[in-house]
């Protein structure tokens, strides 16, 4: 089967899951407000400026998955989803996605967020694959670190190449939706890359590329 490609933040949603997760946290108290929202936005500028510490932000990040049982987290989810995601889940992105599947094509997630945020956002798109930054797990809990290659940049090659040697799928025909500079790496192997609300710097390059620019907004 074709595969159908989509980014998550910014692109399927009107809004960045991951900023927005921490934020959630922060405003429940859970995590020291002045100091989280302090680092949560330095991160999310370093990742517009195209210059964030994949490592660096995934061990602030995914350190208070390690402070709370699971069973919390996932009512914590549950109250993020409807407090924050319902509301910025496109049409337009659920009427690609469906356009793409009357086409017989395969849809894919993929996301440098990690799939604690990520895996019922998916699902609430109506979407079983999803590629995401893995959160390691050790007897059923979360420890704070990263499981394998980060989904991020050139990380998004290693880990759909894996993805792919595991499910024989290829590019042949491939498309990929994506707003943001970061993804240049993935969007550069794909038959049909097309930009979604870009950033400047990708909106530049897919003007003198030729490749089609859309909006899901």
């Amino acid at each position: 089967m074709t595969l159908a490609l989509f980014d998550l933040d910014n692109t399927l949603l009107a809004g960045d899951s991951d900023f927005l997760w921490g934020q959630f946290l922060a405003d429940r108290g859970l995590v020291d407000r002045e100091r989280y929202e302090q680092a949560n936005q330095r991160f999310y500028d370093e990742y517009k400026q195209g210059t964030l510490d994949i490592y660096e932000f995934l061990a602030f990040s995914l350190q208070p998955l390690a402070q709370f049982p699971r069973e919390q987290l996932d009512a914590l989810h549950r109250e993020f989803m409807q407090r924050h995601i319902h509301g910025l889940m496109t049409e337009k992105g659920r009427n690609k996605i469906a356009q793409h599947r009357q086409q017989g094509d395969d849809v894919v997630i993929i996301t440098a967020t990690n799939s604690f945020v990520t895996r019922p956002i998916a699902e609430a798109f109506g979407v079983d694959q999803l590629i995401a930054t893995e959160p390691e797990v050790a007897d059923g809990q979360y420890t704070g670190k990263v499981a394998g290659t980060p989904c991020f940049k050139e990380g998004k090659i290693t880990r759909l190449q894996q993805w792919l040697e595991n499910t024989h799928h290829d590019l042949k025909g491939s498309t990929f939706y994506s707003d943001s500079h970061n993804d240049l790496p993935l969007l550069e192997i794909v038959e049909n890359p097309v930009a979604v609300d870009p950033d400047e710097q990708l909106q530049s390059v897919a003007r003198k590329k030729g490749w089609p620019i859309t909006s899901f907004r």
